[in-house]
């Protein structure tokens, strides 16, 4: 097993906003935690295999990123 931790800082309501119904969905052969560390959000991602992984780091990176976009505005 793979695992990795993506860490955010800031606008830690709005990305767990965002991020909690994708991380009910799951991705193929990848389980998914998220956790808030004050302003911070934590989300965890073990994968079975090194494509698993590559496609949910994507996923959650670009969800993040859109999020971090729309707060900007």
């Amino acid at each position: 097993m793979l695992s990795a931790v993506l860490s955010a800082d800031g606008n830690a309501d709005m990305i767990i906003s965002v991020l909690s119904p994708e991380i009910g969905r799951e991705l193929p052969r990848t389980e998914t935690d998220i956790s808030r560390n004050g302003d911070s959000v934590l989300v965890k991602v073990t994968a079975k295999d090194v494509s698993a992984m590559r496609a949910a780091l994507n996923s959650y990176l670009g969800w993040i990123r859109i999020t971090e976009e729309i707060t900007r505005m």
